[in-house]
């Protein structure tokens, strides 16, 4: 038998957000950025490299690629094939050294190597969407510029009956809409431990997840009673 039966999704979506923003906070008190890093560039960096490509994989070609080019200008004058082979591993890698390239190289020429404070300044470097943006700004400078919306957070939001989107700008409207902006950047540290702790995608723990009397499980099939 289920520890609870799940949420009626009839009910206020701006309601349930609240009570869900509590419970994640109850649940997961610390949860922070996966990507190891030391300050803005690094994160900047390891978030472009972890486009469809897991934290841990990152995780252990950063070191290397932070040693050989500690700072943008080291980068911005690297060889394409050098940062090609450090980062080999990781998926897209020739597409994702050349963004790494021309960022750093736009953040020497432009912003004098120091990370610009807005998302429309950062989204004009190469590889950086709102996605990342928001990760390095609400990460490292404590700034709610929005919600960082990740394979997990789209899921799960959906499930929730957060939104009925499956675009990240839209699904981050719909969460910026009813969340206060103190909780955006923790919301969606939160809720990306939330996926791979518990509601993990492909064989969710309904039943043992302490948000399911908040989730209307938008999608899924009927929960065995038996």
């Amino acid at each position: 038998m289920p520890k609870s039966e799940p949420a009626n999704p009839e009910i206020n979506a701006g309601a349930r957000a609240k009570k869900i923003v509590k419970s994640l906070a109850k649940t997961y008190p610390d949860a922070e950025c996966a990507l190891h890093h030391d300050g803005a560039f690094q994160l900047l960096v390891a978030t472009i490299l972890s486009a469809q490509c897991t934290d841990e994989r990152v995780n252990s070609v950063t070191p290397a690629l932070f040693a050989k080019y500690p700072a943008p200008a080291d980068l911005a004058n690297s060889q394409q094939e050098d940062v090609e082979q450090i980062i080999h591993s990781l998926g897209f890698f020739r597409a994702k050294a050349t963004s790494l390239r021309g960022m750093a190289k736009l953040l020497v020429e432009k912003f004098n190597g120091t990370l610009p404070l807005t998302v429309e300044k950062m989204t004009e470097l190469p590889g950086v969407g709102r996605k990342t943006a928001n990760v390095v700004l609400g990460t490292v400078h404590g700034l709610a510029t929005g919600v960082v919306v990740d394979t997990h957070v789209r899921r799960i939001s959906n499930l929730l009956g957060l939104t009925a989107s499956d675009n990240p700008v839209q699904i981050e409207k719909d969460l910026m809409a009813m969340l206060p902006d103190t909780e955006w950047v923790n919301f969606s540290h939160r809720l990306i431990h939330h996926g791979r702790k518990v509601c993990i995608a492909r064989r969710p723990k309904c039943t043992a997840c302490d948000l399911l009397k908040l989730c209307p499980r938008v999608g899924l099939p009927p929960l065995e009673t038996a």
